[in-house]
């Protein structure tokens, strides 16, 4: 974001330049302006004595016989030819003046021209690089303002509920916990006893307590009317094996007492609502049906 800032302010600054400059330069020249019919036939005079000047050094030089290279060595003397040539070629450019094209006002005028023509396409191309440069530099400083400005909404929303939940946290105190989580749990006792009652009349109602039938054992001493024994009801077996497997999870099993009647003992097994000890077939536990 900051190289974006630096690099726009640059540009900006350029193009303020090449404005305020603007007003000092001279004004357009007539690049049409027609050089004379004098000054370009006194052009194409020096350019036929410059090539004919040419051809008579190319003929000085074809005449001259090509210098023998000793068979011995060959490339080592052609490198120092190419040494010679060069370091003469060096000395004539430095003791050189630089000719003037023309001594003719009128074909300097037509060449400076078209040297200042070239100069101002050149510029006008600089300047609409730079001004185009400086829209897209624009264009994306804006596109990154406007996404710094959502993020910066983003980050004001999530702390402003942030701050929210803080004050909530800290209005809400232990007790007011510990009474919810108890009221939670009484509410909780009382759908289980609701349901252990719901139970219990369905139970008492299809399942009711059998009547035991009077029996007599003959001994040799003579007749003893045996005890009469009182059937301990479905029900109550069932809630048995429930608070056994709530109370000690890991010792689940009941003792089958001679209060239980078989045929319920024997209805809980088939159906799977029991299972026996694996090695105590006297024993048995409700299924976990809650796993």
């Amino acid at each position: 974001m900051d190289n974006l800032d630096e690099l726009l302010k640059e540009t900006e600054l350029l193009a303020r330049h090449m404005s305020s400059y603007q007003h000092e330069l001279p004004p357009d020249l007539d690049y049409d302006a027609n050089v004379s019919e004098e000054a370009k036939n006194q052009l194409i005079q020096e350019c036929e004595d410059l090539w004919t000047e040419m051809k008579e050094c190319q003929k000085k030089l074809m005449v001259l016989d090509a210098e023998k290279l000793p068979e011995s060595d060959v490339q080592l003397n052609l490198q120092m030819l190419k040494v010679k040539a060069l370091t003469a070629e060096y000395e004539l450019w430095q003791n050189k003046t630089p000719d003037i094209i023309s001594q003719n006002k009128d074909i300097l005028l037509a060449a400076g021209k078209e040297e200042l023509k070239a100069t101002d396409q050149e510029l006008e191309m600089m300047l609409s690089n730079v001004r185009a440069t400086n829209k897209k530099l624009k264009s994306d400083l804006e596109k990154e303002e406007r996404w710094l400005e959502e993020q910066q909404e983003a980050v004001d929303a999530l702390t402003a509920k942030l701050d929210d939940l803080k004050t909530q946290a800290s209005n809400i105190s232990q007790n007011s916990i510990h009474e919810q989580l108890k009221k939670k749990l009484q509410k909780l006792s009382d759908y289980r006893d609701e349901l252990l009652a719901a139970l219990g009349d369905f139970l008492s109602e299809h399942y009711p307590v059998p009547e035991e039938p009077d029996k007599r054992v003959k001994r040799k001493k003579g007749t003893v009317e045996s005890p009469r024994v009182e059937w301990i009801p479905l029900a109550d077996i069932l809630e048995t094996l429930i608070s056994k497997t709530m109370d000690s999870p890991h010792d689940p099993y009941i003792g089958i007492k001679e209060e239980f009647w078989p045929p319920y003992i024997e209805l809980l097994l088939r159906y799977g609502i029991a299972l026996r000890h694996p090695e105590d077939p006297n024993k048995l536990r409700l299924e976990a049906f809650h796993q």
